[in-house]
């Protein structure tokens, strides 16, 4: 295999140079991290799962009008996406009580909440992607307000959709995690289009029967059976690789 320049390296993903201007390759690790990289660890095979049920939710999401960076997937661990400059606002959506806001306004986790809170954090570990709102999103230049416009009205049709979507499959979405880029085209236009992934990693995803988790919160919470979820997810999205998670370990041949 060739050697590929590599771009940039994540908590979960590497992103390499592509084979044509203006793309990029993203190879999906099996490192797992929790509390802004304060525990750290590995799921086997989550890589591989989370390329292929990101592959999928982008290809559904692309199909009801909503722009994503996604061109195809390349192999089990690798896709090729548009190159975008990534806007560093993280846009979490709420539908049930979990995690943060259960602690933050002790609300019972599992209560489902009035409306869907839409949620702003600067993406930034150092300081521990602190919640932020509109006036700091303007203010710091991070985002316009157009901007934030289209990065919420998207939010909240990728939950609707998704939220249907696994609600067909036996799973309450309890909440997700989205990032967007801006793609600059050739013509000078910018747009504001979904990227990074959609997959357990980012987002919670509940058992409708039993409640019982099937996202990175078992890793979080040292609740066991990781893999398991992962793969019970891909599952029942009809998208579990015939020949298993584990097809293609590592990135040894990726330098």
């Amino acid at each position: 295999m060739a050697r590929r320049k590599q771009i940039y390296e994540g908590k979960a993903k590497v992103l390499f140079e592509g084979p044509e201007p203006g793309t990029l390759v993203q190879y999906f690790k099996d490192d797992a991290t929790a509390f802004n990289n304060k525990k750290k660890g590995t799921i086997t095979g989550k890589g591989v799962l989370n390329n292929r049920i990101s592959e999928y939710l982008m290809m559904r999401l692309e199909e009801i009008g909503i722009p994503t960076h996604f061109v195809r997937r390349l192999n089990m661990r690798e896709q090729l996406v548009k190159e975008v400059e990534i806007i560093p606002i993280e846009v979490v959506v709420r539908n049930i009580a979990a995690g943060s806001i259960s602690t933050r306004f002790h609300i019972p986790e599992g209560t489902r909440l009035p409306r869907s809170i839409v949620e702003y954090y600067y993406k930034n570990d150092e300081f521990n992607d602190p919640m932020v709102s509109e006036e700091h999103i303007t203010g710091f230049g991070w985002a316009a307000i157009h901007e934030i416009d289209e990065m919420l009205n998207m939010s909240l049709r990728v939950n609707d959709y998704l939220a249907g979507l696994f609600l067909g499959i036996g799973i309450k979405l309890v909440d997700f995690k989205v990032e967007y880029g801006r793609l600059y085209h050739e013509n000078g236009d910018v747009q504001v289009v979904l990227a990074d992934e959609l997959s357990p990693d980012n987002m919670r995803l509940w058992d409708f029967k039993t409640n019982e988790k099937m996202d990175k919160d078992r890793f979080r919470r040292d609740l066991g059976r990781v893999e398991e979820a992962y793969q019970e997810v891909a599952r029942r999205l009809g998208i579990l690789p015939e020949s298993g998670p584990t097809d293609v370990k590592g990135p040894s041949t990726l330098q």
